[in-house]
């Protein structure tokens, strides 16, 4: 019985439980998707490769397993890079599958040519092309595993577009199981022992969750922990909601002093990268005692010289913490000097950020329209966040209660994932959690970048809701009438600010263009209309497009993560 190499890739992602599929089809792979399709692989078709590559690495950070991204030769493949390094770069397992040009005319010139193995090495953990249609199953396998195993990344398994239709025998093919889940391994006891008296001596202890923690659904251990020790705890942007943001031990509204000032800090999946301004002074004390925990020892010791290394899964090592502190019976007291000094700086933090959403000026500034979102969307909501002043005011008001639900720019600040990673949440979400909505809150220039995924969600019917805070431009923008007095100047190209973009741009009617509802906002009354009637709605896809203040900031704060934004 012969099989095509189309059926061979199918049947190998199905047998190692691959659910979602995301691609723009073409020549040579319209095929792989039409198998995959009859096996009940779920196929998504976007409208552009980096989308669908995002799409596909959210599945593997909300599933722990990865999605499959599937692009044709040459420039589609070329157009997955960026999902496949951001993927790479926030620890995420994806699978990226591209057509390539048939080998009998390889180095002709041929049809969309380009050396895409080599290409894929510099952003994979596994860039491979299988040599004969047997071995398929067991380079798939392999992609799946490498993707997984250790720390989580791309893979990308490269497929001659002659393989597709080439046809084999059954018997011929080397079949493999699906490959186990991966392997746990926890710390070595010295120094899980050695951590637990760094800390039970420290007078400024500062706990820190990472997005390693939210993927290895370490959630019941590290509440417990915070909860044993009454430790005081911070997580990075997408760890938010592992210990929900209104613990109150949660210290993310005095984030600089936590950082400042702290004495001994754990790490939890987290890494000293520009997140965490690299744990160097003068963002830390000189002699701060860090612990660091992750799952990949070649992050240990980066930047910081650690007083404790703990080597294994999150979860399990934040269990063996767990064990160490009910011997020891050791709780930080809550009365202490630096509690009442965390305790002050978020009181005045809040009260400021609080002053800010309660102005009544019109247009309205940020800190007004997330008031009002937050008000009024579903605790249990997907956040997905991306732009500059959108997504950094949009963390410090928008609180997250559970694990693994904000997906925001990650650690390689990544533009154009909104869309993407909104479909994907929306996708397992109808799967795994019916009714869960999937709240997706864009820059205006952030939604530029895969704005036609518009007609995606609304093709797949998935009711997400788009907010689109629209200042006109990127950081800043111009109003009306100061776009039409710069116009008298002559070209916009040369005398436009390089940060505009048009003003009162109706990104709304791209949602109401393919049979979504859309809505254009000025004032508090509007928005809080159009948020009641979109949250209401459970079947329709909308967006809620809120203009302004082209020239509205963020507070001048002690706590910008992205420095950048301050530009």
């Amino acid at each position: 019985e012969a099989v095509s190499g189309a059926q061979l890739i199918a049947q190998a992602l199905r047998a190692q439980n691959i659910e979602y599929m995301f691609g723009i089809v073409g020549i040579p792979v319209t095929e792989i998707a039409i198998a995959a399709q009859a096996l009940g692989i779920k196929y998504v078709g976007m409208r552009n490769e980096q989308a669908a590559c995002y799409a596909a690495s959210a599945v593997g950070y909300l599933t722990g397993r990865p999605g499959v991204c599937l692009a044709v030769s040459g420039p589609g493949v070329l157009h997955t890079l960026g999902g496949m390094a951001n993927a790479t770069i926030n620890c995420w397992p994806l699978i990226v599958i591209g057509g390539s040009s048939d080998r009998n005319q390889e180095t002709m010139g041929a049809f969309q040519e380009f050396p895409q193995v080599e290409a894929g090495r510099l952003y994979n953990k596994l860039s491979v092309r299988p040599n004969s249609l047997e071995v398929i199953p067991a380079v798939i396998e392999k992609a799946v595993r490498t993707s997984m195993y250790g720390r989580p990344g791309s893979c990308y398994i490269d497929i001659p577009g002659d393989f597709v239709n080439l046809q084999v025998n059954k018997s011929s093919v080397k079949y493999v199981e699906c490959c186990l889940p991966p392997p746990i391994s926890t710390a070595e006891h010295s120094a899980v022992s050695k951590a637990a008296s760094v800390i039970a001596l420290s007078k400024q202890p500062l706990l820190i969750i990472g997005k390693g923690a939210a993927y290895s659904h370490a959630e019941n251990n590290i509440r417990k922990l915070v909860e044993l020790c009454g430790l005081p705890f911070l997580p990075t942007p997408m760890a938010k909601g592992v210990v929900p943001d209104n613990h109150p031990n949660c210290v993310a509204a005095a984030r600089s002093t936590a950082l400042q000032h702290a004495d001994v800090i754990i790490l939890l999946g987290a890494r000293l990268n520009w997140i965490l301004h690299f744990g160097l002074p003068p963002r830390y004390q000189k002699n701060v005692k860090v612990i660091q925990i992750d799952i990949y020892a070649e992050e240990l010791g980066n930047n910081v010289r650690p007083a404790a290394t703990l080597l294994g899964d999150i979860n399990a090592v934040t269990k063996q913490l767990l064990e160490e502190f009910n011997k020891r019976s050791w709780k930080y007291p809550s009365n202490s000097e630096w509690w009442k000094r965390l305790r002050e700086k978020i009181k005045n933090n809040e009260e400021r950020s609080k002053g800010l959403a309660l102005q009544k000026s019109l247009p309205m500034n940020y800190y007004t329209i997330f008031h009002h979102i937050r008000e009024l969307i579903p605790k249990d909501c997907i956040l997905v966040s991306e732009g500059a002043n959108t997504m950094d005011i949009g963390r410090t008001m928008l609180p997250n209660f559970y694990p693994r639900q904000r997906l925001d720019a990650g650690t390689f600040g990544t533009m154009g994932v909104g869309l993407g990673f909104a479909i994907a949440a929306a996708m397992v979400a109808r799967d795994r959690t019916p009714g869960k909505r999937v709240v997706c809150i864009e820059g205006d220039s952030a939604f530029g970048f895969s704005g036609m995924e518009v007609e995606t969600i609304c093709r797949y019917k998935l009711p997400i809701l788009i907010i689109v805070v629209n200042n006109n431009g990127i950081y800043t923008g111009l109003d009306a009438n100061s776009w039409e007095e710069m116009l008298k100047f002559g070209d916009p190209a040369t005398c436009v600010p390089p940060v505009s973009l048009l003003p009162n741009a109706h990104y709304e009617k791209i949602m109401s263009a393919f049979g979504g509802k859309g809505y254009f906002v000025k004032t508090p009354e509007e928005l809080q209309n159009a948020l009641k009637a979109s949250v209401t709605d459970k079947q329709t896809p909308s967006l809620i497009n809120v203009m302004i203040d082209p020239q509205s900031e963020r507070k001048k704060q002690e706590f910008p993560w992205l420095t950048r934004s301050n530009l």
